[in-house]
This record gives C-alpha cells, sequence and structure tokens, in this order.
C-alpha cells in the first residue's frame, strides 16, 4: 500500500503555482567515475564530494540513471527518455528515512548528446556488472553547461516519492522545464539495455506544483 505522495505525475504547466524559489547553492566537482548496467537500468555513479545545499541542507550527490520512456509527462506529453540525478542528506541518522532530492532531466529524440556518447560505449554488456571510469571523461557539465550555478535554473518543483521500490515519500522533486535532446541511436542503446522501465503516472491527490 502505498500513501498520497507517490511519483511521477502528469505536470500541467498550466496549474504549476508560482512561489518563493527554493535557496540552491551548488558544490559540484562533476566527477563520475563508475558506469552500472544494473539491468533494470544505466547508472552513472559520482565519486564523493559533490553537494547540493537546498533551504540550507545540504545533500550529496550519489548517482543519476536513465528511464525509458520518461516517467514524468509534461501536459500529458511522454518524452523517449528521462534521467534522474539522485541525492541523498547529509548526516542523516542511522534510523531516519532518508531524505532525497531528484533532478529530473527530459530527453526529446534530436542530435546526438554529447554527455551520453562519453559513457554509452562504456556500459558493460552483463547486466549486474560495473565498469570504471577515468575522472574528467565522462562530464556532466556536458549535458547542462558549464555554469553548474545554473543548473537549478528554471524548474517544476512538487515533493513526492522514489519510483522504484520501496517507493519511499521522501523525495523533493525538480523537474526541469528545458527538454534535452538525444539521438534516436543514443535512446535506442540505452532502453535496448534496461527495457522499458517507466512507472505510471501517480495520482496528485493535492498536491501543489510550483514554477521554481
Amino acid at each position: 500500500k502505498h500513501g498520497l505522495s507517490q511519483s511521477p505525475i502528469n505536470i500541467n504547466s498550466q496549474m504549476a503555482e508560482g512561489g518563493d524559489s527554493h535557496e540552491i547553492v551548488m558544490n559540484f566537482k562533476d566527477e563520475i567515475n563508475k558506469v552500472d548496467n544494473l539491468g533494470h537500468t544505466v547508472q552513472l555513479d559520482f565519486k564523493e564530494g559533490s553537494s547540493i545545499t537546498a533551504d540550507n541542507e545540504t545533500f550529496d550527490f550519489i548517482q543519476c540513471h536513465f528511464h525509458t520512456p520518461s516517467e514524468h509527462l509534461i501536459d500529458g506529453m511522454t518524452f523517449p527518455m528521462e534521467m534522474h540525478i539522485v541525492n541523498t542528506m547529509s548526516d542523516q541518522p542511522e534510523d531516519a528515512t532518508t531524505e532525497y532530492l531528484v533532478i529530473s532531466a527530459l530527453f526529446k529524440e534530436g542530435k546526438e548528446n554529447k554527455f551520453i556518447s562519453e559513457f554509452l560505449n562504456s556500459i558493460p554488456k552483463e547486466e549486474k556488472s560495473s565498469a570504471d571510469m577515468k575522472v574528467g571523461s565522462v562530464k556532466l557539465s556536458d549535458l547542462f553547461g558549464n555554469a553548474s550555478e545554473d543548473l537549478l535554473g528554471q524548474y517544476y518543483y512538487y515533493k513526492g516519492s522514489l519510483t522504484t521500490p520501496p517507493f519511499t515519500e521522501s523525495v523533493r522533486w525538480y523537474v526541469s522545464k528545458h527538454i534535452f535532446e538525444a539521438s534516436a541511436e543514443q535512446i535506442e542503446a540505452i532502453n535496448e539495455i534496461e527495457g522499458n522501465n517507466a512507472r505510471h503516472v501517480q495520482a496528485l491527490y493535492g498536491r501543489v506544483v510550483r514554477n521554481d
């Protein structure tokens, strides 16, 4: 049984409310050191040391992974791919529910994506296996641009859950309004590895989506 704050959701852009922006400070070293084929997703792991401070609470970069097709919808539209950048709150008590901050990047078919090309051929063929990456060879800044301070620029913000078991309702979601591009071949290559791994959209149950 789940609660009433599940993810993903369909974001109605016309219904998103304005409000005070969340104060974001980044300490971003852009150090990806491993790529994983987990069977159900492709994942990139961050070396310890990069963090985000949101509303005076610090979250550590942990990993980013992919969903094909997208899990979040914008105005009822599904995109062919979505990437989640997963961060967990620093210095939590061991018995506390883990607090997450997840950045979502939606992709449409278009030109080849430089960031994806940096790791695509290094994804292990065997499920549940990993490949070490030389730090600096895969750079998230090649997706978002060099100005990492602008990483959290224009987003939809809402409170929700993890989209995989145990579906914990302790996630601060930032869904980018900017739609990124990747080639059809890149999206297909990732989909061939992980399959169709998107969870269906969940009801809002009165939750507010904010323009951030």
